[in-house]
């Protein structure tokens, strides 16, 4: 089979202006980045707003493992078949961060014959979104450190006379906004600032990845520019002497914030390897932010097709649990269906059970073992009221007797029913019965459900996801957290739901505890006020919100050849 990017190069693509006029965009509404790719105008809001809205479809997936399930493949390859099979079909996904691409994961244009295509503009800058997200950051922090710099060294009198702006008196302790790179980095987490003579005061910080940052959250869960630039407004950089919030209103920054930004807001329209329509929009990860695309993308979307195709990141305990429990309290968008993408390796590697054999070798023991983190997922999902349908993701290794076993154990469990999509090796013609299966699911009565009212305590939220989100046995605060809980209670803050930023391998929170883990404890170190987003970030254990790169990183692959082609993405 040809590598991804081959068969990237060798598609034939529709010019983008006849790709936005199928979907039902006019000229005016698309800004045109060459042939392959335009930004949508958020003038299309208004002109759609009286239109039926379609169906929206979530795709998730199980635990997952360094053999790949799969989401992003089953995400386009559904779009694809339901293209094929004479429904008007949508993907929203987020743009791939370069941390991943040159780190471990790789890009996120799906694979094979399931991709957005061209792949290497989509995982290399696209339209440049993620670089103004890391511009109008960094220009807060720089904006901050200015302010402090200034006020110190002048004192209040002189301050206020020179700039003819309000005394902060900022609290260098208290400085809460950190720099961001959209690169994996991992010397950068603990940084001083304002080292060196006429650079102060010093103080501690550190940089996130871009997809970490509270901008990148809210450039998801914006309904317009507007509620962009009230809630950049909204954003808590410090607090001063007394306690009090410095917001970026009130250093006068979120303007020009916002100004950097002004065309990231827009969706990109790009297109599938079959000519369906593929709304690129923001890049938040699912393990440290709440990893969805943005609700922009969906809404606009959702007024021009029938169905609507998007993921959240990593498992249903990850992306799944914070599109439900964060993006839907703020779109008001309610799936109709998800779609549950797991393959036999998958299954094998979370059973818990080591083996020196290798695991593309039929392995009944283990795979009757690994169903348990399924069966977990399905029950994770069913929780929300929504109906689940399983997409199994063929490999070539897979063989027809364990592949019909887990069809018959999927069919004794709660899913709404199951399905091999064949996708990667045979584009939209390998996932028609998955789509099928979907579509009928998405004509059920769902009845849709939080995990925890908005009017529950902090503490209480974080329990909730521990207990009933993880099947935790409890969790516990870090006396910083504890502290954390009474500060954001007392400043107004504890109606806001709650992102759990923990690692992605397991349900647990620690990524050596495969399938299902049983009698754990949640450990909460610190919380994390993302004021202008509208959640509260839980860190827990230790995971960080700067990746590092591996002993093997990505980017020893990529490289350009003779015609100065970009080789070694996928």
């Amino acid at each position: 089979m040809l590598t991804d990017m081959d068969i990237s190069s060798r598609a034939s693509l529709k010019h983008v202006a006849q790709l936005g006029a199928e979907l039902g965009l006019l000229p005016e509404e698309m800004i045109l980045f060459g042939s392959t790719k335009a930004k949508v105008d958020l003038g299309v809001q208004q002109r759609l707003a009286g239109q039926s809205t379609g169906k929206l479809i979530i795709v998730t997936a199980v635990t997952p493992t360094p053999h790949g399930e799969g989401k992003t493949v089953t995400s386009i390859g559904l779009t694809q078949s339901l293209k094929a099979i004479g429904k008007k079909a949508c993907a929203c996904i987020r743009q791939p961060s370069m941390g991943p691409v040159f780190g471990v994961k790789g890009g996120a244009a799906g694979g094979g014959y399931a991709q957005v295509v061209p792949m290497q503009e989509l995982n290399l800058h696209l339209t440049g979104d993620i670089h103004a997200v890391s511009s109008a950051h960094n220009l807060g922090a720089a904006a901050i450190a200015a302010r402090l710099f200034h006020e110190s060294r002048l004192g209040q009198v002189e301050f206020e006379a020179q700039s003819g702006q309000a005394f902060l008196d900022i609290d260098p302790a208290q400085i809460r906004w950190h720099r961001v790179l959209d690169h994996n980095d991992r010397c950068l987490r603990q940084v001083q600032v304002g080292l060196g003579e006429n650079n102060g005061p010093v103080y501690e910080s550190g940089f996130d990845i871009t997809a970490a940052s509270e901008l990148m959250a809210i450039l998801s869960l914006s309904h317009n520019l507007a509620d962009m630039r009230a809630r950049i407004g909204r954003l808590v950089l410090a607090l001063n002497r007394q306690g009090q919030v410095i917001s970026a209103e009130d250093l006068g920054v979120a303007g020009a914030m916002t100004a950097i930004m002004v065309d990231a807001i827009k969706p990109t329209l790009m297109q599938t390897l079959n000519g369906a329509p593929c709304l690129i929009h923001a890049g938040p990860f699912a393990n440290i932010a709440h990893g969805n695309s943005s609700i922009i993308a969906d809404d606009i979307a959702l007024k021009l097709v029938d169905y609507v195709i998007t993921e959240g990141g990593f498992g249903s305990d990850m992306g799944f649990e914070k599109f439900c429990n964060i993006k839907v309290r703020q779109s008001g968008q309610v799936p109709s269906a998800a779609v549950l993408v797991t393959t036999l390796k998958a299954l094998k590697a979370n059973s818990g059970i080591e083996s020196d054999t290798d695991i593309n070798t039929p392995d009944e023991i283990r795979l009757e073992a690994g169903f348990a983190n399924l069966n977990w997922h399905i029950n994770n999902v069913a929780r929300y009221g929504i109906p689940v349908v399983v997409a199994i993701n063929r490999f070539t290794t897979d063989t027809e007797a364990e592949l019909q076993w887990l069809i018959n154990a999927v069919n004794q469990t709660a899913a709404f029913g199951c399905e091999v999509s064949d996708a990667f090796s045979q584009g939209e013609a390998g996932a028609i019965e998955l789509a099928h299966t979907v579509v009928r699911a998405a004509e059920t009565e769902s009845q849709f459900s939080l995990l925890y009212p908005d009017d529950a305590s902090l503490e209480a939220k974080l329990s909730t996801l521990a207990e009933v989100g993880y099947g935790a046995a409890g969790m516990s605060l870090s006396d910083e957290a504890k502290q954390q809980v009474r500060e954001f209670t007392s400043l107004g803050y504890a109606h806001l739901p709650v992102c759990m930023a923990k690692t992605p391998l397991s349900i647990s929170h620690d990524p050596m505890q495969k399938g299902v883990p049983k009698d754990f404890i949640v450990p909460i170190r610190a919380l994390v006020l993302n004021a202008g987003a509208g959640f509260v970030t839980a860190l827990v254990g230790n995971v960080m919100t700067m990746p590092g790169l591996g002993i093997k990183p990505g980017y020893l692959k990529i490289d350009i050849d003779g015609a100065g082609e970009i080789v070694g993405l996928g």
